[in-house]
């Protein structure tokens, strides 16, 4: 397979986004709360999800090792049965929270993903894709400058092109 071929079966984020699930600015300020929001939102566009489920299975990945990768970012993460595709949402925080993350620091871009039970390594490229949105400097500025969803969901798109 070569390049172009490559790039075009690359796994797009905005086709597992659930725009109507984006937080722009979480209430939340614990770890908990994030994890709840997030699912409440997520469930809310995705009615098969059950919030209290999609809660427990975030909160024992986070019992194992917090999803805080640093500078900022959390990529809570699970797998839930009866899923039949990947989902995700997006979510910032202004005042950032408490994640546990590995350096320590407030945690203010929470990227949140759920997959079907039987993913496979689906499951991990899609992890793999989403820390390689944060690692540009450049991208989480413009989702924390974003002014409004239309502007935040265009940083994602032009992240999805350009990687």
């Amino acid at each position: 397979m070569d390049a172009t071929q490559e790039k075009a079966q690359t796994l797009k984020i905005m086709d597992i986004l659930v725009k109507d699930a984006v937080i722009l600015d979480l209430h939340a300020d614990t770890k908990q709360g994030v994890l709840r929001e997030l699912a409440e939102s997520l469930a809310k566009g995705e009615p098969q999800l059950d919030v209290e489920d999609l809660i427990a299975v975030l909160a024992e990945r986070e019992r194992w090792q917090s999803t805080g990768i640093g500078d900022g970012v959390a990529i809570p993460h699970g797998r839930i049965k009866g899923l039949d595709r990947l989902l995700a949402t997006f979510a910032r925080s202004a005042k950032g929270v408490d994640f546990a993350a590995v350096d320590g620091a407030p945690t203010h871009l929470f990227f949140l993903l759920v997959v079907p039970e039987n993913a496979g390594n689906q499951h991990l490229k899609a992890l793999a894709r989403i820390s390689r949105f944060f690692r540009d400097k450049v991208f989480c500025a413009r989702l924390l400058d974003a002014k409004d969803r239309e502007e935040l969901l265009c940083a994602i798109t032009d992240e999805d092109a350009r990687l």
